[in-house]
């Protein structure tokens, strides 16, 4: 009889410690949830954006000439300076923030500053690159501390003119939009394929990478110290499932994984992530003013890579826009290349029937339906750190 009782005052108590784990979870959670519903919407009057061709809106074009076509045919239906078939990550940002698409700072003509300004241009890196951007492997001229010395000036000059009034008051950001501004980055993916390019072994890319970051906190300081206090931070993305990458030579003997990618060059761009979240965690420790949300943009493309079809995209290692190969790009013909028959040229590197349901653009860039597939899964928090959406990226220590 005792037995028995013993054996029900277990079960009891061990009810009684579920209910309490159970509520213990639910409160934590609800709790957590109750806080965020809590905060007042982040109202960002101004973006100012840095970064490389995923996140260029004309900056490349307007300095070097602009991406032709068939660039920018799925959404502006021409050219638009942009590396895709139509928009990116920054434009639904943009949208999302009920702001007009940022113009680049670079372009000098139809452009609008008075919500922020993009300093991004394409093949830009976090270092100073070493080669010129006609060689091959070369990169943008304008570098990450370039782009900060750009907004610098930006930010002076613009208020010299915006006090003159007139037009310039309808052109050109407020005083305090530089301190209520959200400052995104989305840059370091060409710092690791810069030295693929220049035959780097996998050791000696992974050991230039603390300078980069280091030089990436510099920029950040520096941004602070402008007055930037709300920073939107993305991760580097999965190289290894780029054909701009899969093709190099000295990548082509590299194990692939279940989805196809080139395993270590993947394993790079992770390590490279796992410093960049070390790095802005330091930061939030040095910066105590400032709210810096980091965003894991490469678990959602490595997604889209491995799981295509769940997604509803066909092809996904293979460029839309492009000619020839196993992934259908050739380095030397690139998205809209043509060739001389006979004296005439035709058009051999051609768009795919529908980008709608392809990941890589060009080989190298993502289509406008991968960049919203991404957006609409990082634009709620639920791949930031901390897991906080997009419109309360303003608010610290949650």
């Amino acid at each position: 009889m005792m037995g028995k009782i013993l054996w029900l005052l277990i079960i009891l108590f061990l009810t009684q410690c579920s209910s309490i784990v159970t509520y213990s979870s639910t409160y934590s959670s609800t709790n957590n949830d109750s806080k965020s519903s809590s905060l007042r919407h982040c109202k960002f009057p101004a973006i100012f954006n840095f970064g490389d061709s995923n996140s260029d809106t004309g900056g490349l074009s307007a300095a070097f000439g602009q991406a032709g076509p068939p660039s920018g045919m799925t959404y502006f239906h021409h050219p638009a300076g942009r590396y895709s078939d139509g928009r990116l990550i920054i434009d639904f940002i943009a949208k999302k923030l009920g702001l007009e698409y940022l113009s680049a700072y670079l372009d000098s003509v139809g452009s609008n500053f008075s919500h922020g300004a993009n300093f991004a241009t394409a093949g830009s890196t976090i270092r100073a690159p070493n080669t010129t951007l006609r060689q091959a492997g070369g990169f943008s001229p304008f570098s990450l501390d370039v782009q900060f010395t750009q907004f610098n000036d930006f930010h002076r000059r613009s208020q010299l003119f915006r006090n003159q009034g007139g037009v310039y008051e309808t052109m050109l950001p407020k005083a305090e939009y530089f301190s209520e501004a959200l400052y995104t980055f989305d840059i370091g993916q060409n710092d690791l394929a810069g030295g693929y390019f220049l035959n780097m072994t996998i050791d000696q890319v992974k050991a230039y990478v603390p300078d980069v970051l280091a030089q990436f906190k510099t920029i950040i300081k520096y941004v602070y110290n402008q007055g930037g206090r709300s920073f939107w931070i993305h991760n580097t993305g999965p190289v290894g499932c780029l054909p701009y990458i899969m093709e190099l030579p000295i990548t082509r003997d590299a194990p692939l994984d279940k989805a196809g990618c080139k395993i270590p060059y993947n394993e790079v761009a992770q390590f490279f992530n796992r410093g960049l979240k070390d790095t802005v965690a330091q930061l939030r420790k040095e910066l105590p003013s400032a709210a810096i949300t980091y965003v894991d943009v490469y678990s959602l493309k490595y997604s889209l890579f491995s799981e295509a079809k769940k997604h509803g995209f066909e092809e996904p290692l293979r460029a839309c826009c492009g000619h020839g190969g196993k992934y259908n790009y050739n380095m030397h013909v690139g998205c809209g290349g043509k060739v001389k028959i006979k004296g005439k040229e035709v058009l051999i590197a051609k768009p795919c029937e529908n980008p709608s349901v392809r990941i890589c653009w060009d080989g190298v860039h993502y289509t406008e339906a991968a960049n919203k597939w991404i957006f609409d899964k990082i634009v709620d928090g639920s791949f930031s750190d901390p897991p906080i959406p997009l419109n309360l990226a303003c608010h610290k220590n949650l």
